[in-house]
């Protein structure tokens, strides 16, 4: 019993240790600022290319299309039934 309790408490530690990611993009906005350095990471708070170039301008930074925000906020299409 307590070699189990010893494995599943092995099991447990290690699996916690692992490094979890999270999503890279945000959601909210269709452009993001992909700023590069010693630590890389999206900002995506801007709601067009040239705000986000002026943010960039004179860092190490790119603006980029938000991928997620395309399919974000789209609405169902609307069926109308028996009007040809």
């Amino acid at each position: 019993m307590r070699i189990l309790a010893l494995a599943i408490l092995a099991i447990g530690t290690i699996s916690a240790a692992a490094p979890a990611r999270a999503q890279t993009y945000g959601g909210g906005y269709p452009v993001c600022l992909h700023v590069y350095g010693p630590i890389t990471y999206y900002e995506c708070s801007y709601t067009s290319i040239p705000q986000c170039n002026a943010s960039a301008s004179g860092r190490a930074a790119q603006c980029v299309v938000n991928p997620y925000f395309a399919n974000a906020y789209q609405d169902r299409p609307v069926r109308r039934r028996g009007v040809y």
